[in-house]
This record gives structure tokens, C-alpha cells and sequence, in this order.
């Protein structure tokens, strides 16, 4: 009896009809789960294509569960991988600028030169306060309390060195 029933998922003309009965509830199923329309499709099909290769080991009512299965764990490595994917270049977008252009670099280079000589010409006082809250990425507050200064103070000293940098930059663009 086993064997009447694997055969049966082997049959053309019975697993068309499975096909037919269950391709677009599984796509349904992955699209709504999964919101990618071409995955879904693209998971739909190799699931199908693994219940044909595997035909013979997969009775024809544990074929639903079986497509499902497949479709999910497929789904779900395509999201794993996107995930490293994504790490990945989260991790080192820095690194590779190899195929930026030439002349691009050499601005940004050009640009970074030019802001740093116009922090360096910045008076001490605005450049403390400034480097503090950009680069330090510290708080008014925090650094009132290490300068032992007033917050207006620190606000007055950072808008100040932004006036100076700005001039600097007039029309840069």
C-alpha cells in the first residue's frame, strides 16, 4: 500500500492536478508571510520542483505539508542571508571605494583637508566646544559641566564656530 501511494505523487497527470490546487495558496501564503511578491513566486515553484525530484519518497498526502515546508525554510534562508548580506555591508561600506570615480575622491580628500584647516583656524574656545558635541557626540549639558561653563556659553561658542565654518564654505556646493 506504501508503495501505491508514493507512485501516486509521481504520476504526471496527479501531481498537475496538486499542482494546480495548491501553487497559488502557497504563493498567497508566502507572499502575506514574507511581503516579496518575486520571492514568493520564485519559492513557490522550487518547492514544487523538490516535491517532483523527490516524488518518490513523498506520499501524496503528505505532499501539502511537505511544499509548505520547503517553501518556509526556503523563505527563511533567503531572509538569514539577506540579513548577513546587509551586515556585511553595514560592517564595511568603508572599505571598498574602489569603484568610485577618481575625481569624487579627490574632492572628498580636497574637502576634508579644507575642513580640518578650518577647525584647526577656529579660536581654541569654539573648537573645544564644537569637537566635543560633533565628534564626541556629548550634550550641551555635559559639556557646560567639563568646561565648567554655562549651557549658553557652550551654545554660543558652537554657533559661533559654525558661522566661521560656514564662511568658510560660502558657495560650496
Amino acid at each position: 500500500m506504501a508503495n501505491h501511494l508514493i507512485s501516486e505523487t509521481c504520476k504526471e497527470n496527479l501531481f498537475s492536478e496538486f499542482f494546480n490546487n495548491h501553487a497559488k495558496n502557497l504563493r498567497n501564503f508566502l507572499l502575506f508571510k514574507f511581503g516579496n511578491q518575486d520571492h514568493a513566486e520564485d519559492i513557490t515553484q522550487e518547492a514544487f520542483i523538490k516535491l517532483w525530484q523527490n516524488c518518490k519518497d513523498v506520499p501524496l498526502e503528505k505532499a501539502k505539508s511537505y511544499i509548505y515546508t520547503i517553501a518556509n525554510n526556503s523563505s527563511l534562508n533567503i531572509i538569514s542571508h539577506e540579513k548577513v548580506k546587509l551586515n556585511y555591508q553595514k560592517n564595511n561600506s568603508h572599505i571598498d571605494r574602489s569603484n568610485e570615480n577618481p575625481e569624487f575622491l579627490l574632492e572628498e580628500k580636497q574637502f576634508k583637508d579644507k575642513l580640518l584647516v578650518a577647525i584647526e583656524n577656529l579660536n581654541e574656545t569654539q573648537r573645544v566646544a564644537f569637537l566635543m558635541n560633533r565628534i564626541d557626540g556629548k550634550k550641551y549639558y555635559e559639556i557646560a559641566e567639563e568646561l565648567n561653563i554655562s549651557v549658553k556659553a557652550v551654545e554660543k561658542r558652537i554657533h559661533l564656530a559654525l558661522v566661521e565654518l560656514r564662511k568658510e564654505f560660502k558657495g560650496f556646493k
